[in-house]
């Protein structure tokens, strides 16, 4: 029997690695226990492909349910109510999974909505990006209340307002008075049904966004030994590279890494560039296709406000991207320059290959 501690950072708790393989193996307990235990394990130092190849669980179920267990552990310390724990603990990791981007009291607020309306976890992506969008707001908007019905409600009166399709338009307003909380939020959408006129919706800017094509668009980043005369000692000194992910990333041993970017003018005219991992489905607008990591480069020398472009802005203690339509009263961090997607490789072994490479 193996037990497995950290070894790094501050001292996680020994393990029984083999009894959480056995509980993942067998599905004993809770997706919730699931979570937790793909989380430990993860934190001893199994890869998750390790966990695939001895549980059946995939990396991607993986991700999920370790995230929506730690959003429920959330809801637990935010003392959500006792239906909503019941609920969720039986099922709804793919909801609770949605709710990821908000902070504590808010998914509380969410995670009741999505019990009480019974709503799936397509709908909890639109609920939890609703609040979201309703806490950047600097002030309340009339009529709607901070409650999490209202947050929705006021999504649904907006895009309403912006909507010529009478048949979509009816559909958001019915989905608004179903969200709506307060008996404001009911009367300034209920107004629609009497006001037809078309408010004009703000042009959301694009998000520059560059796929790498080639292989010589894929620097290689080589330490340097130094200059002649060297010694063995000075050679023995350098450490071993080794490349990480589709952008091949390189870490050092302190807390950093570098990865490789192409010469590109937008590049090079930066000021103080630095780079951010993300996937694409997470950023704001999300990026049309498959999801894949990117690398979202932002210069922080840019901070006077552009409302045709996207910033770097600390919400609840994180980073997150974010366009203004108007100067926000919040410090902006940096200007994204650019979005960069990894080159498609059909067989990233083959282009190892000389001949390959030759032909």
């Amino acid at each position: 029997m193996t037990d497995i501690s950290s070894a790094s950072g501050s001292p996680e708790p020994e393990i029984n690695a083999e009894e959480l393989l056995q509980l993942l193996l067998h599905k004993e307990g809770t997706w919730v226990e699931w979570g937790k235990a793909c989380q430990q394990l993860q934190k001893a130092g199994y890869n998750p492909q390790r966990i695939f190849e001895e549980t059946g669980f995939e990396p991607t179920q993986q991700n999920q349910i370790t995230v929506a267990s730690q959003v429920y552990t959330s809801l637990v310390d935010g003392n959500s109510q006792a239906i909503v724990l019941d609920h969720f603990k039986q099922k709804g990791s793919d909801s609770l999974y949605e709710l990821r981007i908000l902070n504590q009291s808010e998914r509380v607020a969410a995670a009741e909505l999505l019990v009480t309306k019974n709503i799936d976890s397509v709908g909890s992506r639109e609920v939890s990006k609703a609040i979201k969008e309703f806490s950047r707001m600097t002030s309340l908007p009339e009529g709607f209340s901070s409650h999490g019905g209202d947050a929705v409600a006021y999504q649904c009166w907006k895009l309403a307002r912006q909507q010529e399709d009478l048949q979509e338009r009816a559909r958001l307003i019915a989905r608004g008075l179903n969200f709506a909380h307060s008996q404001t939020a009911r009367q300034k959408i209920e107004q629609l049904l009497t006001d037809f006129t078309v408010a004009k919706g703000s042009v959301v800017p694009p998000i520059p966004v560059y796929r790498l094509e080639s292989e010589t668009e894929l620097p290689r980043i080589l330490p340097v030994v130094g200059k002649f005369p060297l010694t063995l000692a000075d050679m023995q000194a350098v450490p071993l590279i080794e490349e990480i992910g589709p952008f091949r990333l390189v870490k050092f041993s302190l807390e950093g890494a570098w990865v490789p970017i192409p010469g590109w003018q937008v590049v090079l005219s930066a000021e103080d560039p630095v780079v951010i991992l993300s996937d694409s489905d997470r950023l704001v607008p999300p990026l049309p296709g498959k999801p894949e990591e990117v690398l979202v480069i932002v210069d922080r020398a840019q901070r006077q406000w552009d409302a045709n472009s996207y910033f770097i802005v600390e919400q609840a203690d994180k980073l997150e991207i974010q366009s203004f339509e108007e100067a926000p009263d919040l410090p902006l961090l940096g200007r994204i320059i650019l979005v960069v997607r990894p080159k498609k490789i059909l067989d990233e072994e083959l282009t190892k290959e000389l001949w390959q490479i030759d032909e």
